[in-house]
């Protein structure tokens, strides 16, 4: 015997809710020469105005088996080679990013009514970088690197508690903590970078970078 679930009025209300991203608009004239320069532009009104986390995007990324994930990771760096985070190897996106380099990255900065998409392919940055961001990072957070073996099961938080004790120890005596050899950068490398601007009755402002040979070529899409 089934039985139809009792509509929530509040959950009813957050379906339906609809906002007006108003006439706030994208012209072609108004982008930089290349997707940096502009993102750049961008990501500095995003701290302007306050958005929470205003370099946290949300990256796709695909598993050996095929399978499809998301999460969300911290930007770290950008210029005109690419996008560049930090993670272990050894984690899920770690491994998937190994075995196909194929990545798309969203940063959703909604009080703007803004979103860049991009999309390319990501590859390790230089042993070198990874070196200068990790000594750079608090010291709690590298001792949770050596601590952590991220996206792998863990019997308990205790277990995970008792890890970092011992990772503690360990470097008790230690001015610097050393990066670990399973953790580093990526970059992404964008063929194509999408800026998006929200606007009244769904018209929204869609203009992608694309790459061509070694320039980029703007071009409009529908809504």
């Amino acid at each position: 015997m089934s039985h139809d679930a009792v509509p929530d009025p509040l959950l009813e209300k957050a379906l339906r809710t609809h906002t007006d991203y108003g006439q706030e608009q994208l012209e072609e004239h108004e982008l930089a020469g290349d997707p940096f320069t502009q993102f750049t532009a961008w990501l500095a009104e995003a701290a302007e105005h306050k958005v929470y986390e205003p370099n946290a995007m949300v990256i796709g990324t695909i598993d050996p088996d095929g399978r499809p994930s998301s999460r969300t990771v911290l930007l770290r760096g950008v210029d005109e080679r690419g996008f560049a985070f930090y993670t272990d190897y050894t984690s899920r996106k770690g491994r998937a990013l190994i075995a196909n380099p194929g990545i798309s990255a969203v940063f959703p900065w909604y009080p703007l009514h803004r979103q860049v998409l991009i999309y390319g392919e990501a590859h390790k940055v230089d042993e070198a970088d990874s070196n200068d961001y990790f000594s750079n990072r608090p010291r709690g957070a590298q001792i949770a690197a050596w601590s952590s073996d991220q996206s792998h099961p863990i019997d308990g938080r205790d277990a995970l508690e008792q890890k970092v004790r011992d990772t503690e120890q360990h470097f008790a005596e230690a001015e610097t903590v050393p990066r670990p050899e399973r953790w580093g950068g990526f970059r992404i490398v964008p063929d194509r970078v999408e800026f998006w601007q929200g606007r009244t009755s769904r018209l929204h402002d869609r203009l992608v970078f694309e790459r061509r040979g070694s320039g980029w070529a703007v071009t409009r899409l529908q809504p």
